[in-house]
């Protein structure tokens, strides 16, 4: 088995510069972890056919959660390949009608990110294991907070773990801090991973995830601190502004998702 890690880079906006990463299983068949954006396809098919292998080997697509950056190719490949998309239940409503996703998740240029709806074949929940070929098992593994239902995906001794894991020095975005708290504690109790692929690094070994585990609990600590400070009842864009203030840090208000963070770290949500 060999693991390949593809990087997309697109724009959220034409000021906002962001890139996923990917993964390619490649076995047998192939297997891909998270789509990437709409568009690229391209940028996938052309990384396959400099390894030798063809888009046509494409077996199935693991979504690890819904937002745009994860799902945008996942309907091509689909239909170009015959695919099967997994994905759990609660990601599932966002993956089939993404109309739906816009409407309570709206981003700019959510469409040119997002590409198109696509149908769910296998709904996976957590603890589910799937034989994808003979030697080669993936097990699913609940990992919510930064999304409604996320889940990562362990495949021998790699797991992969999407958005699953805040970022020291990236705007933070997750809607449950009960959650996200308990992804983190679970993935730091996982025994026998030698590689945690995240969406938004490279890989790490088990010492360098335990040390992001911490950064990501201890920016989750002050990010609760401040807004614990700043909160007097104002409306959440405003304290979401006071928080950017008090932490210095006036960047994480270029994304429009990161006031639901503030929303879900107020008194009355925990």
């Amino acid at each position: 088995m060999k693991i390949h890690q593809i990087k997309i880079d697109f724009n959220v906006t034409e000021e906002i510069k962001r890139f996923v990463y990917v993964y390619l299983i490649e076995e047998s068949c192939c297997y891909l972890i998270d789509s990437g954006v709409y568009g690229a396809e391209e940028r996938i098919e052309a990384y396959m056919k400099g390894i030798g292998r063809e888009v046509s080997e494409i077996k199935g697509i693991f979504l690890t959660h819904a937002h745009p950056d994860h799902i945008g190719t996942a309907a091509f490949f689909r239909e170009k390949t015959g695919c099967k998309i997994y994905a759990s239940e609660g990601e599932k409503p966002w993956i089939e009608d993404i109309d739906l996703q816009f409407r309570e998740r709206p981003i700019p240029n959510f469409y040119k990110l997002a590409g198109r709806s696509v149908t769910v074949d296998v709904t996976v929940k957590d603890g589910d294991i799937f034989e994808l070929e003979p030697g080669l098992a993936i097990e699913c593994i609940r990992t919510a907070g930064h999304s409604a239902d996320g889940m990562s995906y362990c495949v021998s001794s790699f797991m992969f773990i999407g958005d699953a894991v805040p970022v020291k020095n990236e705007i933070p975005i997750f809607i449950n801090e009960r959650a996200q708290r308990e992804t983190l504690d679970l993935l730091e109790k996982i025994k026998g991973t030698e590689a945690f692929c995240p969406a938004w690094d490279k890989t790490y070994d088990a010492v360098l995830m335990k040390n992001r585990l911490n950064e990501a609990r201890e920016l989750i600590d002050t990010l609760k601190a401040a807004v614990v400070r700043r909160d007097d009842g104002c409306p959440l864009q405003e304290l979401a502004l006071r928080v950017c203030e008090s932490l210095q840090m006036p960047q994480l208000m270029g994304n429009p998702l990161f006031a639901g963070t503030i929303d879900c770290l107020r008194e009355r949500k925990v």
